[in-house]
């Protein structure tokens, strides 16, 4: 591309139409009419002007509805109802209203809010710095760009980033997209809401409009772990290729499997997938395969090479082609060399726009902290909260599945609009509550951490850490919802007397600008009186919703056995699906990194247990000293032998291992293998003895005696002499009692070996 190149801007009907959408989303008709004339007035003025699409308001570029079924359809079909419908029944069920007792009397009643001063200061831990020798030198990158022209894109793309809105670089999109159209293998990181995922699609789709279009193939393969996070890479892409001839397939688990396996077999240009799915349609799909991959893109890399994922991306690099180029982003990225050689990088450069935990300046943090009286109402903190100070856009992050459906339960019976993002829901109920809240007809999303990981919902004001993060890094990707592409938010973490160490890492990355936040004490009272009122209806709704799951579950059952019945000979006829990772062998590598996590824990002494949990411990113990106490001296002597038995059966336990282990590593072999080896050994001699090939001493001695005898007459002779000299020294054996000399002999021979 010169130089020289002007890009002009979108023409007069384009311009039209994208704001007949917007107005049709406003409601607001008689505005159309002067959008047409002034976008001719545009371009009667010249084409140099700036673009009237820079003052437009720009919309988002997820849209999630399209992709599955609507959740009302999904009812009817399993004959179920909402858990909104279950709410009404109960709100118009119930005779008075609860909610009414505290508007008038809180109104005046605010919470306070101070900045947050830490009792103690904690050193920053780092990461070693011998991983930077794996990386190639990045110097001389630019983190700096004035315009999408500037990165040598085609026309197509700089179309599309003007559609979107987008008129600068941010700083990881001017250093990767150059980098990553040279070929280079890159690992980026940078803070949340800054680009990544443009950063890695537009140099992706420059490269794929220069392809051999007559030769049909997946070039590319972005793999991300969240289902709602690969909706939204996929949807983001089509809207960059909108003005190219590039397909895009989505290829997620909970939707249609064999629309998916259609359109793998039409092979589009780009596959976004979770990596479960992917692993199934290459195993069990027809005519799929990695074979020509130039690009293999990991979005949110540091999740992927956990634990759940990381069995499935290294079958996934085994299968792609080894002259790949390999890209991985996320905002924090883990300074491990190992993962990333299992990944077969050659010579990567790592660019990091900013420090991973580098806060955004428009970020407003605040803490309320639950004293060990006060957890208990911790419900009634939130709705305090969401019911004056944080009113819309909130999403509000729990800990567990159960405990997010439960507050969405409180949170319609006590009139607020909310929905519910997690794992115990369909894929089409998952993507319905995002769309809910995308377009703002519900003002609260309860969501487990399948939210915390890539979602940009434009315009989310707060951020509510109901449950505290297990470390910085999720704490990190969850208040990454917010303040996104400088816009302003609010954190909010409740964080209890059990959660300090995290508190003190907060404070370490916030800084000076770390608020507290104390909440009314009158208003958590009538909430929590409120949610004491609510517990039956809670009760109810959970009570019907189980109902619904069993009949459902015969239901299914049912239908099963018909189909079985009618299909027999077809469901037999196909050929049998195999798994990479079976659901039990996933409960079981969860358990086992549970108790090795554990283990590791208690040897180093750092087992991390709850206040609550010490002190029962503590109480234990002192009750025990107690009982100890009153017995008589006999029983006290006896109990303190007998521990002091264990403690020595325990250490020469532990001695015995480790000679064991030492003599294994010495001889080289077990002694389980050793005993498998002569058992076999022993065998087959035996085979060999009764087919009749080990019976070489007593056939030479025979073929001796036939040589020197020629005729008939002579041979009989010396076979008779032969067997009478056999015959001799039994006799003398058994009659002359030498037998102790020879048998001497054999044990004397036994015990040598």
């Amino acid at each position: 591309m010169s130089p020289s190149f002007v890009f002009d801007p979108p023409s007069d009907e384009e311009i039209e139409h994208s704001e007949r959408e917007e107005e049709e989303e406003d409601q607001e008709e008689p505005e159309e009419a002067e959008s047409g004339s002034d976008s001719d007035e545009e371009e009667e003025e010249g084409r140099h002007k700036e673009p009237r699409v820079s003052k437009k308001k720009t919309q988002s570029p997820w849209d999630f509805a399209k992709y599955t079924e609507s959740v009302a359809e999904e009812h009817a079909r399993r004959s179920t109802t909402s858990v909104d419908e279950k709410i009404s029944k109960a709100l118009r069920q119930r005779s008075t209203p609860l909610v009414a007792e505290l508007d008038h009397s809180s109104e005046s009643e605010l919470d306070e809010q101070e900045d947050y001063r830490p009792d103690e200061e904690d050193e920053e831990e780092g990461y070693g710095g011998d991983s930077k020798s794996f990386f190639a030198p990045s110097d001389g990158t630019s983190f700096h760009a004035d315009s999408f022209l500037q990165l040598n894109l085609s026309r197509p793309l700089l179309r599309a980033c003007e559609a979107l809105g987008y008129a600068k670089p941010t700083p990881i999109q001017a250093a990767c997209i150059p980098l990553a159209l040279s070929g280079r293998d890159i690992c980026g990181s940078a803070i949340t809401g800054s680009g990544k995922t443009a950063a890695f699609a537009l140099p992706t789709l420059e490269r794929l409009l220069f392809r051999p279009k007559r030769m049909r193939a997946i070039r590319v393969l972005i793999l991300t772990p969240t289902r709602e996070l690969a909706v939204q890479v996929h949807s983001m892409i089509e809207k960059l290729a909108q003005f190219t001839d590039i397909r895009c397939c989505l290829v997620v688990g909970g939707l249609s499997t064999k629309v998916q396996e259609v359109a793998l077999r039409t092979m589009p240009d780009i596959v976004v997938a979770t990596p479960g799915r992917m692993i199934d349609h290459l195993r069990n799909a027809m005519s799929v395969d990695l074979d020509d991959l130039a690009v293999l893109i990991l979005d949110e890399a540091d999740r992927l090479l956990e634990l759940g994922f990381s069995a499935e991306i290294q079958e996934l690099v085994r299968v792609c082609p080894k002259k790949r180029q390999t890209m991985l982003f996320s905002a924090t990225m883990t300074e491990e060399v190992d993962e990333l050689i299992k990944l077969s990088l050659s010579k990567p450069l790592r660019l990091s726009a900013d420090p991973s935990t580098k806060r955004p300046t428009t970020l407003t943090e605040e803490v309320v902290r639950l004293r060990r009286m006060r957890e208990v109402n911790q419900e009634a903190v939130l709705l305090a909260m969401c019911s004056k100070t944080f009113t819309s856009k909130v999403i509000i992050f729990s800990g567990t599945k159960q405990a997010a459906h439960r507050l969405k339960i409180i949170f319609g019976l006590a009139g607020l609009k909310a929905a519910e993002l997690h794992g115990n829901l369909t894929q089409a109920q998952r993507l319905e509550a995002l769309e809910q809240f995308r377009k703002q007809q519900v003002e609260f999303l309860v969501a487990t951490d399948v939210a915390a990981r890539g979602l940009d919902i434009i315009g989310v004001q707060t951020v509510i850490n109901f449950s505290c993060p297990r470390d910085l890094t999720s704490y990190v990707h969850r208040v990454g919802r917010t303040a996104r592409a400088g816009r302003e938010g609010y954190a909010v973490t409740f964080v209890s007397d059990n959660d300090r160490s995290l508190l003190k890492a907060i404070a370490k990355r916030a800084g000076s600008k770390l608020k507290s936040r104390t909440v009314a004490e009158q208003s958590i009272l009538k909430w929590s009186h409120i949610i004491d009122q609510m517990e039956d209806q809670i009760y109810e709704v959970l009570q019907e919703e189980s109902e619904e799951r069993v009949l459902r579950k015969a239901e299914m059952e049912a239908t099963k056995a018909e189909n079985m019945i009618e299909h027999k000979e077809e469901i037999f006829s196909r050929p049998k699906r195999t798994w990479f990772v079976t659901e039990k062998e996933k409960k079981l590598a969860a358990k086992a990194a549970k108790a090795s996590s554990l283990e590791k824990n208690k040897s180093s002494g750092k087992e991390v247990i709850s206040a609550e949990q010490a002190e029962d411990l503590r109480m234990k113990e002192k009750r025990k000293r107690e009982r100890e106490k009153h017995l008589p001296r006999k029983k006290r002597r006896k109990l303190e032998a007998a521990r002091e038995m264990l403690e020595d059966e325990e250490q020469d336990g532990n001695q015995v291992e480790a000679k064991g282990t030492n003599k294994k590593e010495k001889g080289g072999m077990s002694l389980v293998d050793l005993a498998y080896r002569r058992a076999k050994a022993v065998k087959a001699v035996k085979k060999a003895a009764d087919s009749g090939k080990i019976m070489k001493k007593s056939q030479k001695k025979s073929s001796n005696v036939p040589r020197k005898t020629p005729s008939r007459t002579e041979e009989m002779r010396d076979l008779f002499q032969t067997e009478m000299k056999d015959k001799k020294p039994k006799r003398k054996g058994v009659g002359g009692g030498k037998k102790s000399k020879s048998s001497f002999k054999s044990k004397s021979r036994y015990k040598r070996k």
